[in-house]
């Protein structure tokens, strides 16, 4: 079983969701031949019951084609299947109209009725429950459904069958195929919908990336933007004093030389300012987007005292993981602790989602983060510790040395 279940935990939530809703319609139409084909060996003559059951058979086995391939059409990786729609329709007619046949002009036999009868029904009922997974406007199902229904009382008149009988028949069929119909419709609702949540989660995650992108952008742009046209226009004048050989050109260019020094800091405190997180902010954030999206998040211990070097480093680590567990989607449980250890900050963050994390924690968002930490003298480790559960352990010493900007990987 380590198999299997391995090829589940490394499925995403929104395939876990396609996978179940597969097997379950798969499951519905093994049933149409368990309660319906396999119990009319019981009830009529051997010859006649094979006839019916292998009936019950080629119908199932068209609807667990047109089920897979209507499900791909829902998740746009094929066509609508229109001519197996219709030809499920058809398949559908013929075998419930020879079951209706034979109930009115087969064997004067009770049991022959009963038998024929729910082969007439139940291929009603679950042909068009089926159809209606291919179809995508509620009106168009209530209209399939009503069709079937309707089609089964008149047919059921035109064979002789008393009027009572044909509203029997009919209400069954609407009740039944209703039913069926009505699971279809919310399972490819559900289906969408997680898929469109998913598809949330990463633009979300894409988002906030891109925002801190620019607010970076931005600050480099005022610094810079300012003093480049200030070592421009100082140049220029530079340039024109030298060439009238006056003596304040040299002023100019050590001013211009002083400009550029005062950018080169300037942009070491804006880099500076852009790695240094506040950690406090950095966990009320994650905990915030985490519950969001459906995932319980506890988090532990007190950042307040922590030297600036310190929150900025541990800053980063809850950001990725946040970031991780958002991704992979499979967690519903996060925690992050923080304790203070023999001079040494740890921060521990522990999620259930590990199905689709690489095993060892070899992504390259922790191979950063590595990095990172190494530059503060800090250490990370990251793997499974039990089954489903993924935790990221970093550690941080308190008296961390000022490092240069240039050597902190981006």
């Amino acid at each position: 079983m380590r198999g299997p279940g391995r090829w589940w935990r490394r499925k995403s939530t929104p395939a876990k969701v396609e996978t179940y809703t597969r097997w379950s319609f798969h499951l519905i139409t093994a049933t149409e031949v368990g309660v319906i084909g396999v119990t009319v060996f019981g009830q009529v003559e051997p010859r006649l019951a094979s006839w019916l059951f292998l009936m019950v058979c080629v119908h199932a086995a068209v609807c667990v084609v047109t089920a897979a391939r209507s499900l791909d059409w829902v998740r746009g990786s094929r066509p609508q299947p229109v001519r197996l729609l219709c030809g499920l329709g058809a398949v559908t007619s013929v075998i419930a109209i020879t079951a209706l046949v034979i109930v009115d002009h087969g064997p004067a036999d009770n049991d022959v009725g009963i038998a024929a009868g729910g082969v007439f029904g139940g291929v009603l009922t679950y042909g068009s429950g089926i159809i209606a997974l291919g179809v995508r406007k509620r009106r168009r199902v209530l209209a399939i459904v009503g069709g079937f229904a309707a089609g089964a009382g008149a047919v059921s008149l035109l064979l002789g069958a008393p009027v009572a009988a044909a509203l029997s028949a009919s209400l069954a069929v609407l009740l039944g195929a209703g039913a069926v119909a009505l699971t279809s419709v919310f399972s490819v609702w559900l289906l969408n919908a997680v898929y469109e949540l998913d598809e949330a989660r990463e633009t979300r995650a894409r988002l906030a990336v891109a925002e801190e992108r620019l607010r970076f952008g931005r600050d480099l742009h005022d610094v810079i933007g300012r003093n480049m046209a200030v070592i421009a226009l100082k140049s220029e004048l530079a340039v024109q004093l030298a060439r009238r050989e006056r003596p304040e050109a040299v002023d100019q260019m050590i001013e211009v030389q002083r400009v550029a020094q005062e950018s080169q800091r300037e942009v070491r405190d804006v880099v500076r300012g852009y790695r240094e997180i506040d950690l406090g902010i950095e966990l009320t954030g994650a905990q915030g987007v985490l519950t969001a999206a459906g995932i319980a998040c506890e988090v532990r211990g007190e950042t307040a005292g922590l030297p600036g070097e310190v929150q900025s480093a541990l800053g980063w680590v809850v950001r990725e993981t946040a970031t991780n567990v958002l991704r992979h989607g499979n967690a519903g449980r996060c925690e992050v602790g923080i304790q203070v250890l023999e001079g040494r900050v740890v921060l521990t963050v522990e999620n259930d989602g590990a199905s689709d994390v690489p095993p060892g924690g070899r992504g390259s968002g922790l191979a950063g983060l590595r990095e990172r930490l190494a530059a503060v003298d800090g250490t990370l480790e990251a793997g499974r510790v039990r089954k489903g559960v993924f935790r990221v352990v970093a550690e941080v010493p308190l008296a961390v040395s000022e490092v240069p900007v240039s050597e902190v990987t981006a």
